[in-house]
């Protein structure tokens, strides 16, 4: 019985410690969010990089704003920049496609079909069999991809770059090819698209030397024998490089980016040292695996565990590097700078999107990158007088409503961040708030926007208030009273819109009466002619992070009517009204549409009436049915990373409700435990004991062994390092968080 006993133990022990040494890589599964409507992409990345490797189906359509669906069953090139998550279809540059024999017809896109059967995706790496036998693998470095492809016996090994190749918003206007040598070409793609200005500028090397090219200027093609110095130039040029065949069945490729010069782009390739595609792929690997040691979880379930390393991965996506390794770029006006200090300059800034839950994260996450990010922002406002609001290859989309680079920028100032010249940054956060457009003079004017003078007047008066409410508290920060003064008071500009009656936030015309007829199902696609942004007055009406009592206030009965009313956006109806309802609007629960981002603080809002056992029964059902691991594991777009930030957070029993506030409201911990990696080696730990479906309710929480009753935790003392600690249970504990010297926002 001992002996049995101990043999039991011994194998536990060995069990456990296995358990422990998984590579953390190994729970991350890159097509989750490519079906559905998650737009991501399966491709090789490295965390932030500016080479984001992937293939293509080559169909155009809102689903396939990232170039791959995972419905699809076609490949038609793998490119090396991919949006991950957007709802636009741009970028997808320098796209190379594996061939069996060159092309006789040059102009033509070859589709070729492939079974999901034959296709894996990893941190880092990516790799399919093609129908046709040939073989692709690819991994990268921060700027340069790595191809290896393996020719079956019989072909004609070629390789073809294809630079007219283009989806959706994007259209090539100026193309160009060099073959310098038999093994390396350089060249550059200028397009438009939802960004205008896009320049993207190449240097490729085979490991192979090629004995023949086709070059085509997406008119004429030419039979290239001579490899000194051939060019081509077009709108879309394409350029095939064909091999000896029965020496080179596999062949390697390096192709690195440059936004400066395809000079820039040769220096490049350096990232790349010899032909050891493996050592790449490694390297690869181990760059994720540190980026996913900085949160870490302990579960028995692995789907949540692999549900939570994949939306860790993808919230290391973007913003994208856009300089070279001097810190040298070319912005979207042609001018070429250099970022001080040897500092990089990124871009792709979904900020409408990722200023929610994403940005917050990273003052946890990213302490290395994060201040080049934020300075990056300060610089699109020198180059362009306002910061961005959607940044793509540095050229201003103006896509969606607010100005939310300033809670970004004031949640960085309030938490002293370090590298961020805060007067710089308040200046910034000032003209971007006195701006000519966007409907901000009017909104000054009347205390609100008026419905007859600009679309989605109700987004952009809340999301305006919000966002001055930010600047008020870094004015109060700085000792700008007057400021100070100033700013609170617009932020209360979301009072002016509520109708007591309907219990909603309504559109007002510049007369001050309320747009008739009302109906808060009803949703309008059309910026222009919408009153709320994708989506309708129950998922808008309660975007007022910054006040949540005062929004309280207006509806009365002690809180009740607030409670109330987010009760019934749960149980209502999930249907939509309107003639072109927003696609964006999904993943419903009542009139919840957790698959866009206004609905992603409002589960978490019942913590501040004295309610927070219905957060974290709301956040459980959010996580049960909004998240999966496979590929239509998302409700909605993915965002750059907000919505897979909004799972890391409330996995581990967190949200920033807030985004500027420095606080992170307790939700319902899915997690057992949940391990923050801080600073010189400190952690921070969250640890949820009689965990499970069930037992989904805090009964009571301890900060460090000490009773802890706030039902919110500081920045600062998760800085600190230390352990909080939660006891859960299967009934409601209502005492807990329902003294309102607890509540969040205080």
């Amino acid at each position: 019985m001992l002996r049995r006993l101990s043999t039991f133990i011994i194998f536990g022990f060995l069990y456990t410690l296995s358990w422990a040494q998984q590579p953390l890589i190994s729970y991350v599964d890159p097509f989750i969010g490519t079906g559905g409507h998650g737009h991501t992409f399966p491709g090789a990345a490295v965390p932030f990089g500016m080479v984001q490797l992937s293939p293509d189906n080559g169909r155009a359509g809102w689903d396939w704003c990232s170039g791959y669906h995972y419905s699809d069953s076609l490949i038609a090139g793998f490119s090396h920049m991919h949006l991950s998550g957007t709802g636009i279809g741009d970028w997808l540059d320098i796209s190379v496609m594996p061939l069996l024999v060159p092309l006789d017809d040059t102009t033509k896109t070859l589709k070729v079909p492939f079974s999901h059967d034959n296709e894996k995706a990893s941190p880092g790496y990516y790799e399919v069999t093609l129908d046709n036998g040939i073989k692709a693998e690819l991994t990268t470095t921060e700027r340069c991809g790595y191809h290896r492809y393996t020719f079956p016996q019989g072909s004609t090994p070629t390789i073809r770059f294809d630079l007219a190749f283009h989806l959706n918003w994007d259209t090539p206007t100026e193309t160009h090819i060099s073959i310098l040598n038999d093994s390396t070409l350089v060249g550059y793609r200028y397009s438009t698209g939802w960004a205008k200005v896009q320049r993207v500028y190449f240097a490729a090397r085979t490991s192979a030397s090629f004995t023949k090219t086709i070059l085509n200027d997406g008119q004429s093609a030419s039979d290239m024998v001579d490899m000194s110095e051939t060019y081509d130039e077009g709108t879309g040029v394409t350029a095939q490089l064909l091999f000896d065949g029965g020496t080179s069945k596999s062949i390697d490729l390096k192709v690195a980016l440059s936004m400066t010069s395809y000079e820039k782009a040769l220096l490049a390739l350096d990232e790349i040292q010899g032909w050891d595609f493996n050592a790449v792929r490694k390297s690869a690997e181990d760059k994720w695996e540190n980026e996913l040691k900085k949160v870490r979880i302990h579960s028995k379930n692995d789907e949540l565990k692999r549900i939570f390393y994949t939306a860790c991965y993808h919230t290391a996506m973007a913003p994208t590097l856009y300089s070279d390794a001097d810190g040298a770029y070319q912005n979207a006006n042609g001018d070429i700078h250099t970022m001080p200090n040897g500092a990089s300059r990124y871009t792709l800034f979904s900020l409408w999107d990722t200023f929610r839950a994403l940005k917050p994260l990273f003052t946890l996450t990213q302490r290395e990158k994060y201040t080049d990010m934020l300075n990056s922002m300060l610089t699109f406002h020198d180059e362009n007088g306002l910061l961005p609001v959607w940044d793509l290859s540095t050229w201003e989309t103006n896509t969606m409503t607010g100005y939310h680079a300033i809670p970004v920028l004031a949640d960085a100032i309030l938490k002293d961040w370090p590298g961020l010249d805060a007067e710089r940054a308040y200046q910034a956060m000032i003209r971007s708030a006195h701006q000519d457009i966007r409907g901000v003079p009017d909104y000054i004017e009347y205390g609100y926007l008026p419905q007859n003078k600009a679309g989605g007047s109700v987004t952009i008066t809340l999301e305006y208030a919000y966002d001055d409410w930010c600047i008020a508290q870094v004015a109060k920060k700085l000792g700008k009273k007057a400021d100070y003064t100033t700013f609170m008071e617009r932020a209360k500009s979301y009072a002016q819109l509520f109708d007591k009656e309907s219990g909603f936030m309504r559109a007002k015309n510049s007369d001050g009466d309320f747009v008739e007829p009302f109906d808060p199902y009803w949703s309008e696609h059309d910026f222009d002619k919408s009153q709320y942004i994708e989506g309708n007055a129950w998922q808008h009406s309660f975007f007022v992070p910054h006040d949540v009592r005062g929004l309280a206030n207006l509806y009365g009965d002690d809180y009740k009517g607030l409670s109330n009313k987010l009760d019934e956006l749960f149980s209502a109806s999930s249907v939509m009204h309107g003639d072109n309802i927003s696609p964006d609007a999904s993943g419903f629960i009542g009139q919840y549409a957790h698959g866009n981002e206004p609905s992603h603080q409002i589960a978490y809002m019942y913590t501040y009436i004295g309610e927070a056992w219905k957060t974290q029964e709301k956040v459980r059902h959010i996580l049960d049915s909004m998240y999966h691991d496979g590929p239509d594991g998302y409700a909605g777009n993915e965002d750059a990373g907000q919505m897979s930030a909004w799972a890391v957070w409330s996995i581990a029993g967190l949200y920033p409700v807030n985004p500027a506030a420095g606080e992170y409201v307790f939700g319902s911990p899915m997690a057992d435990e949940t391990i923050f990696a801080l600073t010189d080696g400190q952690q921070f730990t969250i640890r949820a004991l009689n965990n499970s479906e069930k037992n989904m309710y805090i009964q009571s929480a301890t900060l460090n062994g000490e009773p802890y009753e706030n039902t919110y935790i500081r920045h600062q003392d998760i800085l600190n390092g230390g352990e909080l600690v939660f006891k859960m249970g299967s009934r409601p504990n209502k005492r807990f968080g329902r003294k309102p010297e607890t509540w969040p926002g205080n």
